[in-house]
């Protein structure tokens, strides 16, 4: 056997325990929240992206809309 702390065996005990003490509806939420907020920040940091934008011009007209 090895010598391990998590061996597999104890990581499947430790899903069971948490499974039985939140159930599978807390369960399947965390993991639909953590799914959007890794799709949230891919998509903030494709944004970031483009060079080709310039910030100051995405500014300007943020603050003329302000105006309107």
């Amino acid at each position: 056997m090895g010598e391990g702390l998590f061996q597999p065996l104890h990581l499947i005990l430790i899903i069971a325990i948490i499974l039985l003490i939140f159930g599978t509806s807390k369960f399947a939420s965390l993991g639909k929240g953590m799914g959007e907020g890794i799709r949230n920040f891919k998509a903030a940091m494709k944004e970031g992206e483009d060079p080709k934008e310039d910030p100051k011009k995405e500014t300007k007209e943020k603050e003329e809309e302000k105006k309107v």
